[in-house]
């Protein structure tokens, strides 16, 4: 008898950490167990299959998951039939499997982020075998297309048009674990946003680890403002937005269109990483202070609403006070609507991994404290400016912290929490904005 014949009374469970790729890639294993007739579950010491789908940005994210991967031994103990998988960035690393796999011998199936979308074959051979399984490919395919995919959420959805990245950052091991980029077609981007739309989702954010390298490696070339014009003209869907765009690569035609485009909301997220151009040049962004800031005034100008949000790192190594304060310097002249500020981490197999002159962690501290309370300060001014108006607002469902009120966001990303119909949940609404807090906003709806 084989071993899957029962599968249908089966659960998984899959725990995600790291950005929204992951997040992505995450939907997908799920929808290829559910595929093969698997139920999710939110409890482990109920699923059949566990899954650590895992990051390695940051040190922290590792060592979440050797402690989570250590608080499995017993539950293996009891349920020797629990299937074990890990995959994910952290996986791509030099000789992590091999060291997974030696310290947590109970470990079912590892994999990477290349052949992911192989999960059920290894499941297969796991359960007809009993024998752990590494796979880890260190070179990316090509676009694999049509893998089935279970969203999280009915309203909004990622879709990722590249893979990969070539910038090379000095802090980041990304291209490392994701491989060189890699553009999907526009024609199967576009069905995927159709489809999408049909099934009645109002907002879709284009996912890339450069966005502006899109279309690149096509043949014939297809540019980042081409591919955004042409899901604007998408029929039916409401909302379009776009991550992460690297400064260097923001060229104006990119700025004409989400000034011109009527779905694409006026939200630029404009990584700066450091305000000093000395060491802008160590992480090797290419683009100065200077620049950066002309590029903040050219977007305000053709976009005058746009909610500009940004990532900043404290403490790269070698950083001096001068160096801080420049950033300083343009957290203040930008008015961020709000930052994703990092501590330095090292990452082994970076280049700024061997750098000397590493930063003191009291001062990476003392210096990230200063900068989160100039982010804040400019946080809330821009918030205040959403009093009194009457927003445009996609219920997204109740409020985290008051099930009584509803929540959703305003086009520049603003979170709001308003009183409302919950019959309302994935529609746009009017909201009338009454009050400003530091992070949110709160309103009622418009009858």
């Amino acid at each position: 008898m084989n071993k899957q014949d029962n599968i249908k009374t089966k659960k998984f469970f899959i725990e995600t950490w790291g950005c929204q790729m992951n997040e992505e890639d995450s939907e997908k294993l799920s929808g290829m167990l559910k595929n093969i007739g698997y139920q999710k579950t939110s409890e482990k010491t109920s699923a059949d299959i566990i899954i650590f789908n895992t990051c390695c940005v940051r040190e922290n994210a590792e060592l979440k998951v050797y402690g989570n991967l250590g608080m499995l031994r017993k539950l293996k103990e009891k349920k020797p039939e629990l299937i074990i998988a890990i995959c994910g960035c952290m996986m791509q690393q030099d000789n992590m499997a091999q060291d997974i796999i030696k310290r947590f011998p109970f470990v079912d199936i590892i994999f990477g982020t290349h052949n992911a979308y192989k999960f059920p074959e290894y499941l297969n051979r796991v359960m007809q075998d009993g024998k752990s399984i590494i796979e880890i490919q260190q070179k990316e395919d090509g676009i694999v297309e049509g893998v089935p995919i279970d969203r999280e959420s009915s309203i909004k959805a990622f879709v990722t048009i590249m893979y990969g990245c070539n910038n090379f950052c000095s802090y980041c091991i990304v291209p490392y674990v994701r491989g060189r980029e890699r553009s999907r077609s526009p024609e199967s981007i576009e069905k995927e946003i159709k489809d999408l739309v049909k099934k009645g989702y109002k907002e879709i954010t284009l996912l890339g680890q450069n966005v502006n390298s899109y279309g690149k490696d096509l043949k014939p070339k297809v540019t980042f403002a081409n591919l955004l014009k042409r899901i604007n003209n998408v029929s039916g869907l409401d909302r379009l937005r776009f991550m992460t765009p690297h400064p260097k690569d923001f060229t104006d035609d990119v700025i004409d269109a989400i000034a011109e485009c009527d779905k694409l909301c006026e939200q630029v997220h404009l990584p700066i990483q450091s305000g000093s151009t000395r060491l802008l040049k160590k992480m090797n962004r290419n683009y100065s202070k200077e620049k950066y800031l002309a590029l903040v005034d050219k977007i305000k100008d053709k976009i005058p609403d746009a909610a500009i949000t940004t990532d900043i790192i404290v403490g790269f190594p070698g950083e001096t006070e001068d160096d801080f304060q420049d950033t300083l310097d343009v957290a203040k002249k930008v008015q961020y609507d709000s930052a994703f500020t990092f501590i330095f981490s090292k990452r082994k197999g970076t280049p700024a991994d061997e750098m000397k002159d590493q930063i003191p962690d009291d001062v990476k501290h003392e210096r990230f404290n200063r900068l989160v309370e100039v982010i804040n300060e400019s946080s809330a001014k821009k918030n205040k400016l959403y009093e009194g108006r009457i927003e445009e607002i996609l219920v997204e469902g109740t409020s985290k912290n008051d099930e009584s009120k509803l929540m959703g966001r305003t086009r520049s990303g603003k979170l709001v929490n308003f009183l409302g119909n919950s019959e309302d949940i994935g529609k746009l609404v009017k909201v009338h904005i009454i009050k400003a807090n530091s992070f949110s906003l709160y309103g009622e709806e418009v009858k």
